[in-house]
């Protein structure tokens, strides 16, 4: 996956009823997220990364079990 289909896709998902925002807002938003990634350390920036991937690991998850 490329960073810009990164963004496309996170702005698809983002963009709902209740949440209006463009691809443009979204890129800005991971831009200035990347941006506070980078001036953290790299046990600090990882430790982080690692925790909001379980995090959607678990929302995936719940999100499955609500189909079935």
């Amino acid at each position: 996956m490329t960073l810009n289909e990164f963004h496309n896709e996170v702005a698809r998902r983002t963009d709902t009823a209740k949440t209006k925002i463009n691809a443009a807002e979204t890129r800005r938003v991971i831009s200035e997220a990347f941006t506070v990634l980078a001036g953290m350390s790299a046990p600090e920036s990882s430790a982080l990364i690692a925790k909001a991937l379980a995090a959607g690991a678990k929302k995936t998850a719940a999100t499955k079990k609500k189909k079935k």
